[in-house]
């Protein structure tokens, strides 16, 4: 009963000071992004970083790295995808700097919208030319640039279930790309911002747990069927021990 009658408050004072702290960065994002270039993108990736880890701890949702730290190379990230704060906990909860692959539909947003075109890899499933070209996008990213982050579940895990099933591109990616996979969850988020509603915010706890990465050097693209349960075994576990 007191949760219900906070929740509404504490909501409030976490947007409030999430939407102060983007319109404080927003010139220097606006600034940095005329260079359009990768010096350009890393440089708005660390403000974000260092903001989101901030505005986690000022809201008394401080975030916990644990797991294997994966040594230092080009990985496809995978991760789950439960709550509206994954997309603010991946920049302090990764190893380093990345592109997402995200849906172009969002770039329409006001204001975060611009900053998601700096940033975000986009895409819009419905277009089989527009996931060719962001696979090839995504090509050139990986040799050149960053890791890549995607979530495989595409969308909100609303099942009840620790996962959804997985789409085939993060693993079509690594494959075609000799690229290791790396698996990290998100435990935590869904009970700090719960997908059924944006005034559903609570403070706490989040972790980022890596699992360990998973190498695809020799395997072909008819070893996609079995790579994708592999990872969707590893993740599904770890959800299931560290708190689903």
């Amino acid at each position: 009963m007191l949760r219900k009658i906070l929740q509404p408050f504490y909501t409030t004072y976490a947007i409030t000071t999430f939407l102060t702290g983007l319109f404080i960065n927003l010139p220097f994002f606006v600034i940095i992004s005329i260079g359009n270039n990768i010096a350009a993108r890393r440089a708005i990736y660390t403000i974000i970083r260092y903001w989101a880890r901030t505005w986690l701890w000022i809201i008394g949702m401080p975030l916990k790295i644990s797991g294997p730290r994966p040594p230092e190379r080009r990985y496809v990230v995978v991760a789950n995808h439960i709550s509206y704060l994954d997309t603010v906990v991946v920049f302090p909860g990764l190893p380093g700097y990345f592109r997402a692959l995200g849906k172009k539909e969002f770039a329409k947003v006001p204001v975060m919208g611009f900053l998601y075109r700096q940033i975000v890899i986009l895409v819009n499933r419905s277009s089989e030319h527009s996931r060719a070209k962001s696979m090839k996008l995504m090509w050139r990213v990986l040799k050149n640039e960053s890791d890549i982050l995607i979530f495989p579940e595409g969308t909100f895990n609303e099942t009840g279930k620790p996962l959804r099933e997985f789409y085939n591109g993060a693993f079509r990616l690594a494959l075609v790309t000799q690229t290791p996979i790396l698996p990290i969850i998100f435990p935590d988020t869904v009970h700090r911002w719960h997908y059924s509603g944006w005034w559903k915010m609570w403070p706490g706890r989040n972790r980022a747990i890596y699992l360990d990465p998973v190498p695809v050097a020799g395997m072909t693209i008819d070893d996609l069927p079995l790579l994708k349960q592999q990872i969707y075994e590893m993740m599904e576990a770890a959800m299931l021990k560290y708190g689903h």
